[in-house]
């Protein structure tokens, strides 16, 4: 079983989701708690991908179209951190 940790931010950048997406990220926490960032690979629709730039060392699903939940895996640990949920804004904050 994984933990999941959100940064503070998260909850104010879903405040302004729409549901659709809230319901996603859910269903994404629960995939990520039962089977881990491997989980997310196995599904096409998330489009789990590792990031370069700014944001090296971490990785992002997609939500929908829009909405990206942007994660990064702390060593081998059963340790997930949610950096932000962002309508694709990569910029790092």
């Amino acid at each position: 079983m994984w933990v999941i940790y959100e940064h503070r931010r998260v909850a104010k950048s879903l405040k302004g989701a729409p549901i659709e997406v809230l319901k996603r990220y859910e269903k994404w926490k629960d995939i990520v708690a039962v089977s881990g960032p491997q989980g997310l690979k196995r599904i096409k629709g998330l489009n789990d991908e590792a990031l370069s730039g700014k944001w090296k060392g971490c990785r992002s699903s997609r939500l929908n179209i829009q909405y990206r939940v942007i994660y990064r895996v702390e060593g081998d640990k059963v340790l997930v951190l949610v950096e932000d949920v962002t309508p694709h804004d990569y910029r790092r904050k």
